[in-house]
């Protein structure tokens, strides 16, 4: 056993070993690529923020035909007045929910009549500045000759990879000052990316948060046209948890910096979870915007909206792959990036990022970092394999044959069986078998004569045992 244990120890041990090093090399993870938490959250976020545009075109018939000038300026606004604007918004389920505020989507839920007054509002402004007269008297004389005669209502959501798609208002709170400035949206579509909403009951003062939306402010003729469909992010801290509105309504207070335009959007936390929806900033100091004072719903409030809607919001499979592509693409393994990268087209086209992650994976391919979990059948193989010999080698060891002095050895110590007859052709005869063949000598051997053999044989015997 020792000759054999001097070589199938060591082997058994390689190939222990080996298994071990297996085990480890496919537990190992992706590592993880230097890249800054805010830089991964906006890549994780800005598919799913949205524009809203929300807005009601009024048109107008004057009949007063003996004013060819107003009648002019009508015309060069084609007989219509727009009301509305647009604002920013968040998708929260992959079927097409968005979350938003109530005072973006505010112009097409107002009654034919208030919206037919905001508009007309335009018209007599337009009017008064031509004329160079005061509002009052361009009111007074254009309400006399003026009626709408239709009102078209719009609601159209912008994505970000530059679909515009019509937008349905499903559950809504009030505007500004009015009440819970929340309005939840639906548009068509499957495997939307998402944003999770978080628990606003767990921010506290100075939690890093970062607001995302469209401002207006960052709309600009000098910018091609589809930077319009780029968000912005911009960082900051909460300032206060437990401020309200005249109305009761909770708000949260940040410093982030922020305009109109970002109406609506998210407000994340480090988790990249919604924790509130910018809805209003501070008051202007002469005339001027100061940043640092801005407000946000909580999300708590939103989810009360969200519930009455009847939303769930989950993550979609779109969002799985394409975080997983990140994390692998910022990791260095960029031929598996590829691989979720595309697999987030197949399911959406239309994916804002993924093309331009794509494009730069594949120029990345070559110099792309080994995953061993790929490996892992082979490993299987290999573990089990090993396994097998280790066990054959140690039966082999401890249980194989044994050298001749084993084998003395063991005899020695080994009680012997009772040994078997010897076979009639070399074993000597026993005193009862002479005593027959003498009696049968003559062929005449009858019972009688076998009894007495037999009788005397035991005779012999029993003295035999005494002595």
């Amino acid at each position: 056993m020792k000759k054999r244990a001097f070589f199938t120890i060591p082997i058994s041990i390689l190939l222990i070993a080996v298994i071990i090093a297996s085990f480890f090399l496919l537990n190992i993870q992706p590592a993880e690529g230097k890249i800054a938490r805010a830089q991964k959250l906006a890549e994780f976020t800005k598919p799913a923020v949205v524009r809203v545009v929300d807005y009601a075109v009024v048109s107008w018939q004057f009949t007063n035909p003996n004013d060819p000038e107003v009648i002019a300026i009508l015309e060069q606004l084609n007989n219509q007045s727009i009301v509305g604007g647009s604002g920013s918004g968040a998708i929260i389920s992959s079927d097409g929910y968005i979350v938003t505020n109530a005072h973006v989507v505010e112009a097409t839920q107002k009654k034919d009549e208030d919206i037919a007054n905001e508009a007309f509002e335009q018209v007599v402004t337009t009017v008064a500045d031509y004329f160079k007269v005061d509002y009052e008297t361009a009111y007074n004389y254009m309400v006399k000759y003026t009626q709408y005669t239709d009102i078209k209502r719009v609601l159209k959501v912008v994505l970000p990879g530059g679909d515009v798609l019509d937008g349905e208002v499903k559950s809504y709170g009030a505007p500004i000052n009015e009440g819970k400035d929340v309005a939840v949206l639906k548009i068509e579509g499957k495997n939307l990316p998402t944003v999770p909403l978080g628990n606003s009951d767990d921010i506290q003062n100075q939690d890093n948060i970062w607001v995302i939306g469209y401002p207006a402010a960052a709309d600009s003729d000098i910018l091609s046209p589809d930077s319009s469909l780029v968000s912005s992010m911009n960082a900051g801290q909460i300032s206060a948890t437990s401020k309200k509105t005249e109305q009761g309504s909770p708000v949260i207070q940040l410093n982030a910096a922020a305009t109109h335009g970002n109406s609506g959007g998210p407000v994340i936390n480090e988790k990249g979870q919604i924790i509130g929806l910018l809805t209003f900033r501070g008051d202007t100091v002469n005339g001027q915007e100061v940043q640092g004072f801005n407000f946000a719903v909580p999300v708590n409030t939103v989810k009360e909206f969200v519930n009455q809607a009847g939303v769930r919001n989950t993550k979609s499979e779109t969002d799985k792959l394409y975080q997983e592509g990140l994390e692998l693409y910022w990791g260095g393994y960029y031929k598996h990036a590829l691989e979720k990268f595309e697999a987030v087209q197949r399911i959406y086209p239309n994916h804002s990022e993924i093309k331009q992650y794509i494009a730069n994976a594949e120029k990345k391919v070559d110099s792309s970092k080994t995953l061993w979990s790929d490996y892992a059948t082979i490993f299987y193989i290999i573990d089990g394999v090993a396994g097998l010999l280790v066990l054959i080698l140690l039966v082999f060891t401890f249980t194989g044959g044994k050298s001749k002095n084993d084998a003395a050895a063991t005899a020695a110590l080994t009680p012997s069986a009772d040994p078997a007859p010897p076979s009639p052709s070399t074993a000597p005869p026993t005193a009862l078998e002479n005593t027959l063949q003498d009696l049968n000598k003559d062929g005449k051997l009858d019972v009688q004569d076998i009894l007495l053999a037999l009788q005397e044989h035991q005779k012999r015997q029993e003295k035999k045992d005494e002595e």
